[in-house]
């Protein structure tokens, strides 16, 4: 029979935490928690336990912000959360082989998992919130129910199911996350019915080799695709609506075999599936060419990324003439300085490939060592694999990608190695689908290129990147004022040129991050001193900086 444990820091008799509840306890116990706020690092391990607020929802909080370890680490376990709010710096609940049930719970996270449901562990989920975290839920082989729940705000993928997960989402609501809303690979298998998904970085539903049934959910206001499915993929898509999304709305990649059962696409967006290379067009050519000549300095970088185009749209009317063409590379090396416009022109780059006909969408996929390295062995293959599956078609791009040599020579246990072996063998195998593109500092990107022998031979051409001169700098500062509502006054220009002309400019030189940490400081310092007037400022005292927010080297 399970023993009733009471947790209160004010009643007699009562256990003052809920670590000395469980250290009480052996198999089986109900421990309900009087309003408060607890410190709570709690690892269980086996037995059939309850917590729960005994006044209901929002009154008892279990905060272990001070440490990154997870609030709740489980571990064959049966396990009933009602009525809490979890607060971590880390992950907040992790399950390996257990069973939990979890009603009218709010969890706020950190650096990894809301809810991490792993080897087996099975859950059942209702009407909570998942706020924050890296993710919110994680599935690894492992399923349940999720209904009625909202998630929001996390940092990276809001939903994970991977390694064969079967959980069903019912109902819920996933918004604003970094990256995508629900991600599904590793032969995932999840239901995914009446859904709302919204304001995603990247794509709202993305599926890699899995199968997936995705039913009447609704996608909106996403950078890209509502939702996209890698080759290889099965399952189905079905009755789904999307608006505001980016193009095409539902992305089938060539190989998939999931079953599109098509339901209502916002304006602009036509129902259905893959583009197809589409054939160049003059028009878009010269209006991305114009975007790029507007960006700020960039001489020698502007030439080179015209002398590629010049030469692909050459070789498509020699080859419309009967003519021989010479093989072309369009994988490039982007290297120099942070804050020099690589990743502004990497998205161009990709816009005008799609324009060529050299692609067949211009979707640019932005990854990093994080995105790139599992933590054993197989693990980083796999995250590779799935990262270049969804950018086929479109353009990768690998921020800092001597990174991940640099680690693999340190030894220990680091797979950087593992990734760009993987990176080599798909830009072969998907040749004819996929540009990559690598960006890092000069030196460190000659040290990246002799990590795989193939590497060099892939990345033939390289545009060098030169730091922004004051002028430049200046001229950046004034667009951005301009997009933010300000404008400079009087003598501030000459101000700014003084001030970069002193500035630092050793390795760890910015460029246009630097303009933009200024900017941000003079912001701040106008607003200190139109705090200091004493009365409302008038509109243009609002709008306009001046000399003295200049901060002083």
């Amino acid at each position: 029979m399970a023993r009733n444990i009471l947790v209160s820091t004010t009643q007699r008799g009562a256990y003052p935490t809920i670590e000395d509840a469980l250290r009480a306890v052996d198999a089986e116990a109900v421990i309900t928690v009087a309003p408060g706020e607890y410190p709570a690092t709690l690892t269980i391990h086996g037995g059939k336990i309850t917590i729960r607020a005994a006044d209901g929802p929002g009154t008892v909080v279990l905060d272990n912000r001070s440490t990154e370890h997870a609030l709740l680490r489980t571990d064959g376990t049966t396990l009933v959360l009602t009525d809490l709010t979890l607060r971590s710096a880390g992950p907040v609940v992790v399950l390996e082989e257990s069973t939990l049930t979890m009603d009218r719970c709010e969890l706020e996270g950190g650096l990894g998992a809301g809810l991490a449901a792993l080897d087996g562990s099975r859950v059942e989920v209702q009407r909570s919130r998942f706020i924050g975290g890296t993710n919110a839920l994680v599935f690894d082989d492992s399923g349940g129910n999720v209904v009625n729940t909202e998630v929001r705000d996390a940092a990276d993928d809001g939903i994970i199911v991977r390694v064969g997960g079967n959980p069903e989402i019912r109902n819920s609501t996933v918004r604003g996350c970094g990256h995508r809303g629900i991600y599904v690979y590793q032969s995932g298998r999840p239901t995914i019915e009446g859904c709302e998904v919204s304001q995603t970085t990247d794509t709202g539903i993305s599926v890699v080799g899995s199968a997936p049934t995705i039913r009447n959910c609704s996608i909106r206001d996403t950078q890209g695709p509502g939702i996209a499915i890698s080759a290889g993929s099965q399952g189905s898509v079905e009755g789904c609506t999307t608006a505001n999304t980016g193009e095409p709305a539902i992305d089938v990649a060539e190989g998939a075999a999931t079953r599109i059962i098509a339901g209502q696409q916002g304006p602009g967006h036509a129902a259905g599936v893959r583009e197809e290379p589409s054939e160049q067009d003059s028009g878009r050519v010269e209006s991305l060419l114009g975007e790029l000549d507007e960006m700020v300095g960039l001489a020698g970088v502007k030439e080179e990324v015209r002398s590629v185009i010049d030469e692909i749209q050459v070789n498509e009317w020699r080859r419309a003439a009967g003519l021989g063409t010479g093989a072309v590379s369009y994988h490039l090396i982007f290297a120099g300085a942070p804050g020099t416009g690589k990743t502004s022109v990497a998205r161009i780059y990709g816009k005008l490939l799609a324009a060529l006909g050299v692609l067949r969408r211009g979707r640019f996929r932005e990854v990093s060592r994080r995105d790139m390295v599992g933590q054993y062995i197989g693990h980083t293959a796999e995250k590779t694999a799935a990262l270049i599956s969804e950018a086929l078609g479109g353009v990768l791009f690998i921020d800092e990608a001597y990174t991940l040599s640099r680690a693999a020579g340190a030894g220990g246990n680091d797979f950087g190695q593992e990734a760009i072996d993987m990176l080599v063998k798909m830009m072969e195998d998907h040749r004819h689908e996929l540009v990559v593109v690598v960006a890092g500092y000069t030196k460190e990107m000659s040290e990246f290129l002799d990590a795989n022998p193939g590497l060099a031979s892939r990345f033939n051409k390289t545009i060098e990147f030169e730091n922004y001169d004051s002028p430049e700098l200046v001229l950046i500062m004034r667009r951005m004022a301009a997009t933010d509502d300000y404008t400079l006054g009087e003598d501030v220009e000459a101000a700014l040129h003084e001030w970069f002309a002193k500035i630092d400019r050793g390795p760890n030189f910015g460029n246009a991050r630097e303009a933009r940490k200024l900017f941000e400081a003079m912001r701040k310092a106008q607003s200190q001193r139109l705090r200091g007037l004493g009365r409302m400022p008038t509109v243009d005292e609002l709008r306009t900086l001046v000399v003295a927010d200049v901060p002083a080297l």
